[in-house]
């Protein structure tokens, strides 16, 4: 029983010392590899002692070499802050010199715009025959004005010339000038001359030829035409183109009265350019002139019985005097005298009966008296009505020309349109007097009508009773 424990541990001191044998071999294995260490620890003190003392020596030359790069850097960086502020100050300076370019640019182009406008002003202000002399230098103005590659200083010199030019004008123009020119005669043909400029006023003597006067421009016309008032004006202007001294001739108008006599025309100028249209109206205006004046002189000429001449033929029925009564009555002269003797003969039949035959006779009055009226209310009608028909036509014609001429010029087209509204112009300046007349003569044969009316009936109240029986 007690033999397990014993063999138990003998295996265990077995064990115990098969392990610790290996151990023992490697403990004489570490004292070499220490020896070995120390060696090497020695040979790495002596290298490391090598290597101070050669960093002893090299560290007071790159001391040195430090010190002065660090000297160059310290001169670079003031190299550098002196660059900077002479690039600040360079951009001050950049930017005054900008705005200050920006002001002689802004200048300039006032200077421009000035002598632009005053180029301007220069030509609207030139008289009509001073256009061709000044012409070649506008044109140049012009030109060097549109040129956008030109420079600003040649542009300008070459814009300058219109200075030094209006002042030598306006020297010249102080006492009047006299230079060459030409102009229109009479007949359209272009004369050759002298121009006497003496403020608004061009006086023109043709060199070759009697052709002289007052120079006025008219529209579509490129040369200014020759205005002749009469033989004193144009001896003057000959007088004062050739020798510079004479009389002036003055219009205060300044070429508007030569204008407005242009305007002028005669009648027969006007009824032409109506069309013929005109030949209808013109006699229907004075058909109905006539018709009025004869029927305003026979409505004229017709005496009305008063209330004294019916009270007196009254009396003379009442005293049974018919002859007396009806001599009275036909004493009266037009259709009331008639109605009056016509009453008083049939004064014996009844009331009745005189009213009819009294009506009877005012009726036929009437028409008498309303004869011709209508033809002027007719007048009043058809005037407006011709002169429209004349207007469309006109206007038919004025368009065809348009059609073939085309509507570049507005003084065709605006003359078209006035010939075309004279007819219609015509027409109503027939109708207006005929409308007038006939509402004038209208209520005058009313007014006669209405007193033979009254006449009648205080002849029918009043006549006797002994009257009114057979």
């Amino acid at each position: 029983m007690n033999l397990l424990p014993d063999m138990t541990c003998t295996k265990k001191w077995t064990f115990l010392a098969i392990s610790f044998l290996p151990a023992l071999a490697g403990a004489q294995d570490l004292e070499g590899l220490a020896s070995g260490a120390s060696n090497d620890l020695q040979r790495a003190l002596a290298e490391l002692t090598t290597v101070r003392q050669e960093i002893e020596a090299e560290r007071l030359p790159l001391a040195r070499q430090i010190s002065e790069l660090e000297q160059k850097v310290s001169e670079r960086k003031a190299e550098w802050a002196k660059a900077q502020r002479f690039s600040e100050n360079q951009l001050v300076e950049l930017n005054a010199l900008r705005a200050d370019a920006k002001r002689q640019s802004d200048e300039v182009k006032y200077v421009d715009s000035l002598l632009t406008e005053y180029a301007k002003a220069f030509r609207s202000r030139l008289a009509f025959i001073e256009e061709p002399r000044y012409q070649a230098l506008f044109e140049g103005i012009d030109k060097a004005a549109g040129a956008a590659d030109l420079p600003p200083a040649e542009k300008f010199s070459q814009r300058s010339v219109l200075l030094t030019t209006s002042l030598k004008r306006n020297e010249a123009a102080l006492g009047g000038e006299i230079f060459d020119g030409k102009a229109l005669d009479k007949h359209g043909r272009v004369q050759e001359g002298k121009v006497a400029l003496i403020g608004p006023v061009a006086m023109f003597a043709a060199t070759s030829g009697d052709a002289a006067g007052l120079l006025q421009q008219e529209l579509n016309r490129a040369d200014p035409t020759i205005v002749t008032v009469d033989d004193k004006v144009a001896a003057a202007s000959r007088a004062l183109v050739t020798t510079g001294t004479g009389q002036l001739a003055l219009d205060p108008t300044l070429g508007n009265a030569f204008k407005l006599t242009a305007l002028k025309e005669p009648l027969y100028e006007k009824i032409a350019k109506g069309g013929w249209v005109m030949a209808p109206l013109i006699a229907l205006g004075f058909s109905a002139l006539l018709v009025a004046l004869l029927k305003w002189f026979q409505l004229s000429r017709i005496r009305l019985a008063t209330e004294r001449d019916l009270q007196k033929v009254l009396r003379y029925l009442e005293s049974n005097e018919e002859g007396k009564a009806l001599a009275h009555a036909r004493s009266i002269p037009g259709p009331a005298g008639d109605l009056l003797a016509t009453a008083v003969e049939h004064s014996d039949e009844k009331k009745e009966y005189i009213e009819e035959i009294v009506y009877e006779k005012m009726l036929g009055a009437r028409t008498r008296l309303e004869r011709g009226i209508a033809f002027l209310a007719l007048t009043a009608t058809a005037g407006p009505l011709m002169g429209l028909l004349g207007t469309v036509m006109g206007m038919i014609a004025t368009f065809k020309l348009i059609s073939s001429f085309g509507s570049g010029d507005p003084k065709l087209l605006a003359a078209g349109i006035s010939e075309a509204l004279i007819a219609t112009a015509t027409g109503m300046t027939v109708a207006i007097p005929a409308l007038l007349l006939h509402a004038f003569l209208s209520r005058k044969a009313k007014g006669i009508i209405g007193s033979m009316e009254q006449t009648a009936v205080g002849f029918i109240n009043g006549v006797p009773e002994k009257h009114t029986f057979a």
